[in-house]
Parts: C-alpha cells; sequence; structure tokens
C-alpha cells in the first residue's frame, strides 16, 4: 500500500481498539479521536450507543465521565464500525470523473470552471503528473494579493498550491477521514496513476 502526504506523520493513526478480556477499556479521552478516525458522527455513535448527542460532547470534551456499562458500549461500537470501515477502501469512495487543469491555465479558467461545476479544488495536472492544485482558500488569498484585475490572468503555474495527498486505491477507508481534515482533497492511483480523486463530500458516503 503506498501512501504520499507530505505534512502528516503516521503517529496520527490510532492503533486498532482492542477490549481486553479483563474488563479493562481503553482510555476514556481516546474517544473522540477514534470517532473521527472511523468518520461517523457524535450523532451515530450516540444513537448506536442508546444515549444522548450530548451526552457524547461532554464525555468528549471531558466534562462527563460516563459509566462503565455506558463506556463499553462506546468502545464496542466503534469497535465494531472499525472493523466494517476497514473493509472498504480508497478506490470504493473515490470519483473517477476528475476535474483538471493545467499549469498554462489562468485563475480565471480556475474560478469559471468551480462555479460551473459547484466544486471547491481542482487539481493540476501536467500531462500525466499531478503538479499541484487550486482551491477557493487559495483564490481567496491571491484576491487579496494581486486584485480582481490582476487575478483574472495570474498564471496556475504561479499560484497553485502543494500537491495533494495521492493514496492506493487499496488504501483502507478509515485512513481518509484523519487526512481529509489535513487537505482539500485526496487523489487516488492505481498502478502508479492518478484515476480518482476523494473530496470531504465524498467521505460523507462512509457514515451511510
Amino acid at each position: 500500500m503506498m501512501i504520499n502526504f507530505p505534512e502528516l506523520s503516521e503517529n496520527k493513526f490510532l492503533k486498532p481498539i482492542k477490549l481486553s478480556l479483563n474488563g479493562l477499556l481503553p482510555r476514556i479521552d481516546s474517544i473522540k479521536q477514534i470517532r473521527l478516525k472511523i468518520g461517523i458522527t457524535q450523532k451515530k455513535l450516540a444513537t448506536m450507543t442508546g444515549v444522548s448527542t450530548s451526552m457524547i460532547n461532554q464525555i468528549e470534551s471531558g466534562r462527563s465521565q460516563p459509566s462503565y456499562e455506558t463506556a463499553k458500549k462506546i468502545f464496542e461500537n466503534l469497535s465494531k464500525l472499525e472493523g466494517e470501515s476497514s473493509s472498504h477502501t480508497a478506490g470504493d469512495f473515490c470519483s473517477t470523473d476528475i476535474v483538471k487543469l493545467k499549469p498554462a491555465n489562468t485563475l480565471h479558467d480556475a474560478i469559471k470552471k468551480m462555479h460551473q461545476l459547484s466544486i471547491s479544488q481542482i487539481p493540476i495536472f501536467n500531462n500525466s503528473d499531478v503538479v499541484g492544485m487550486i482551491s477557493e482558500d487559495g483564490i481567496v488569498k491571491h484576491l487579496v494579493e494581486l486584485g480582481e484585475a490582476e487575478l483574472k490572468k495570474a498564471k496556475l503555474a504561479n499560484t497553485m498550491e502543494s500537491v495533494p495527498p495521492i493514496v492506493d486505491w487499496n488504501t483502507p477507508a478509515n485512513v481518509l477521514v484523519p487526512l481529509i481534515r489535513y487537505s482539500k482533497c485526496i487523489l487516488v492511483s492505481k498502478k502508479s496513476k492518478v484515476i480518482g480523486i476523494i473530496t470531504a463530500s465524498d467521505t460523507l458516503k462512509m457514515m451511510e
């Protein structure tokens, strides 16, 4: 499995949950990290556990200590979901219809395409190689720096952001949620060729 992302170290990922036979549970303060890793909402975890969403919120923030039985149910549900999510891969959630631009395109080209397709980021390709990305946030930043007149003719080669994370088609799905928090999108490759893209909205499919 190949994962290529420049600014995220491996210690961001947690080990699989293990419920011990002697009744000991993982640390309560790990609940939020595990939930975010799997990619589910507080509401879904609360529904599965049989408590209120506000209770999950209070437990995660340290304002409330759950009973042993409640904590056990929470970790059992997280463990179950972790097992389910690990059976899916990046290839199950990516879109293979990648909208692309070239370094020679302008920011005006990017703005126009984003408006037409209702998207907020576009990867930049030089032939088959990914060389960068342009996003709505990046365009706003350049608008402040360049002004509207210069913005329209500025080349993407000079204004694009760094290459987004690239993961292999077979990367476990539960790796994607932490990644998408650090990047606008994730690119998916198969046999070293980028063939798909995953955005934040795609990761929501994991929660359905």
